[in-house]
């Protein structure tokens, strides 16, 4: 993925009360270089633990719906483009504005990283979508569910805020070896101006096996 594309991602879910954008232009990311890797699958360090067999990897599928049911979510997904000027589109300003995968990345459940991101506020409208998403731990469900009748079940791995200027590009847009899944919207203190949010929320989760006796 670009930087220009990376950069624009950024700005999801960056809408001020009044309903206008961060910035007209997408601002370069600067990568977090000491920032840490989503925690690995492999076993025990001790060595006297077998790793556990990764869960098998789903056929790509789009996402329809996002679930999680820590924060009280349950909304429609969108496919999300690039605008004209090549930046990542953000869901529509409108109430109940639902959630967007941006079509650039993996579905969720292929290997990769599936990028959704949704708007903490919708303007006019009030609260948006992911308006708590902060508030997930370790540990925590999500499940997308897929066009083909599939559902793909995350566990978040971490939670990350960080101010905008040092956004961890290469951990949130870097290749991966397994599934994953990345949330995306804004949060922090807001800008001087009102006009939007300093930093970003990002959700790293991984691909959970499914439950004994059940397939994808």
């Amino acid at each position: 993925m670009t930087v220009l594309v990376a950069a624009a991602l950024l700005l999801a879910g960056c809408r001020s009360s009044s309903g206008g954008s961060t910035s007209a232009t997408a601002p370069q990311p600067v990568v977090n270089v000491n920032a840490a890797a989503p925690p690995s699958t492999s076993g025990s360090a001790s060595g006297n633990t077998s790793p556990a067999k990764p869960p098998r990897p789903l056929a790509r599928s789009v996402p329809v719906r996002l679930e999680i049911p820590a924060i009280g979510v349950d909304t429609p997904v969108v496919k999300l483009g690039l605008a004209a000027d090549g930046s990542v589109q953000v869901p529509p300003i409108e109430a109940h504005a639902p959630a967007g995968w941006y079509q650039g990345s993996p579905t969720p459940g292929q290997v990769g990283p599936s990028v959704i991101l949704a708007h903490v506020t919708v303007g006019q409208y009030g609260d948006g979508v992911f308006l708590h998403l902060s508030r997930l731990r370790p540990g925590d469900r999500i499940v997308a569910r897929l066009a083909d009748g599939a559902s793909a079940a995350f566990t978040v791995d971490r939670v990350q805020t960080v101010a905008k200027a040092h956004f961890p590009t290469s951990a949130v847009y870097g290749d991966v070896d397994r599934p994953e899944l990345r949330l995306i919207t804004c949060g922090g203190p807001r800008n001087s101006d009102g006009s939007g949010y300093l930093d970003n929320v990002v959700v790293y989760a991984s691909l959970a096996a499914p439950a004994a006796g059940t397939t994808h």
